[in-house]
């Protein structure tokens, strides 16, 4: 519901202007002059402020000038008995939408606040939608006839409608982001805003003030009112990427707004209300994180209504074609390029690679290729220096054998040496890359230890 403030040192023309918003489905707030309507500014939010030009003490001019100071966003409309050329100049100069003269036609006013509100609505929808288009991307990365993906789809389709909060959880690189949207945008929802935080990339004090707002002055750098991504997304979807690492005084925060559906803006002293719909994401194991202490049960329990767990990549190889053509496709296209293909031995390299990344590293790796490529094909002397770089980003991941044989089938030779390479690498860092010890702890000889090491091109350490 948007906010109205009416701003008039006459009662009957606040009443007159209260009823017919009210009437309209406004929500209304009323100032009988310049100083409480400067009060109130402080206090909220608006999306609109009608104010009288002449009033004792401070004037609509200084009103204008407050609420543009305290939060540029809110539409200012201005009202005057005593309409003069250089009144309304200067009104339009300071950024009034428009300049009404007393009296007026009810229509008339009506039409204006409606294009006033029209005005704001499509900043708002404009800023959003940059932010859609960033994330929108990478959209069709969401890609796989393997059932493990299948089954993902699946419950896509069965959870979009619902009102219910969704956990996803996955390794990084797996598409959580991806699935959110997708959930968004086949529900009853999609028409208004899906809103995406990461909350690992913020410290907490600006975390929250980035999720609930904040008043001007509330604390070094607030120079406005701003309204917070729970306010934004407010009938559509707020999505909170990384969520296992926010703090436990942010936690109690996010566990309000789930049971209460309002907040408090950072400085400021009325509770916001909000319909949203919380989509939640980790790459962690959250019940691991309960039983130590670092993440709040009650908190774990409200998120995890509806669970969806994204499988990794290597658990799911027979999808690698079928997403490297798409990013092949993707990048030829994007460099002005025709497509190539991948030969049967750079095919088989990306169906035995492990894939810590993920999706996100084929994307990256298919990427780097064709910007690279010069010919029709992309073989397998061309994948094999950059698949085997170690990656420092992220620390090794043992690849989990399944508990049944999945009805696609699996790579039973690259699961193995997945799993081996794994153990081997883990050995050599708690033996502090001494290979004797390392040895010793997978119960090996010394010579058969060797041999896996040259197997997968460990190198380093020493005897």
């Amino acid at each position: 519901m948007e906010k109205i403030l009416i701003v008039d040192d006459e009662k009957s023309m606040r009443d007159v202007l209260a009823i017919m918003l009210k009437r309209a489905g406004y929500a209304v707030t009323e100032a009988a002059d310049g100083e409480d309507a400067i009060g109130q500014i402080q206090k909220d939010i608006f999306d609109l402020v009608i104010t009288d030009l002449k009033m004792p003490k401070i004037d609509g001019l200084d009103v204008l000038k407050a609420v543009k100071d305290a939060s540029p966003g809110t539409v200012v409309l201005m009202m005057t008995a005593y309409a003069s050329p250089e009144s309304a100049v200067e009104a339009m100069k300071r950024g009034a939408f428009d300049y009404v003269t007393k009296p007026f036609q009810i229509d008339e006013v009506q039409l204006i606040i409606r294009n006033a509100l029209e005005q704001r609505r499509l900043s708002s929808e404009n800023t959003l939608l940059k932010r859609e288009l960033a994330g929108q991307a990478t959209f069709s990365q969401l890609i796989g006839h393997s059932e493990s993906m299948q089954r993902v789809f699946e419950m896509i389709k069965k959870v979009a409608d619902s009102r219910s909060n969704v956990l996803i959880c996955g390794e990084s690189g797996t598409g959580k982001e991806l699935v959110a949207r997708a959930i968004h945008y086949h529900s009853c929802r999609s028409q208004f805003p899906f809103v995406a935080v990461n909350c690992s990339a913020l410290p907490e004090t600006l975390l929250e003030s980035e999720l609930f707002g904040h008043m001007k002055g509330s604390f070094t750098g607030a120079v406005c009112n701003k309204a917070g991504l729970f306010e934004v997304a407010s009938g559509g979807t707020i999505f909170l990427d990384e969520i296992a690492d926010t703090t436990p005084a942010m936690q109690v925060k996010l566990l309000r707004v789930i049971q209460e559906r309002e907040f408090r803006r950072v400085g400021g002293t009325r509770d916001v209300k909000v319909d949203v719909r919380i989509v939640a994401a980790t790459n962690k194991e959250l019940e691991k994180a309960v039983a130590d202490g670092s993440f709040r049960e009650d908190l774990f329990y409200r998120l995890d209504v509806i669970p969806i767990h994204l499988p990794p990549l290597r658990m799911r190889s027979g999808d690698i074609p079928l997403l490297a053509q798409h990013f092949l496709e993707k990048f030829a296209k994007a460099n002005g390029k025709p497509t190539p293909t991948l030969t049967q031995e750079a095919l088989r390299l990306l169906i035995e690679h492990e894939w810590r990344g993920n999706v996100r590293e084929l994307e990256n790796l298919i990427e780097r290729a064709v910007a690279f490529t010069n010919g029709t094909a992309i073989g397998g002397e061309e994948l094999g220096g950059w698949l085997n770089r170690p990656s420092s980003a992220s620390a090794p991941i043992t690849p989990v054998a399944p508990s049944d044989l999945p009805p696609d089938g699996l790579d039973l030779e690259a699961l193995i040496s997945g799993i081996e390479k794994d153990l081997l690498l883990k050995a050599l860092e708690r033996a502090k890359w001494v290979k004797k010890k390392a040895a010793r702890l997978l119960h090996l000889n010394t010579r058969s230890f060797r041999y896996r090491l040259e197997k997968y091109a460990i190198k380093g350490g020493r005897d």
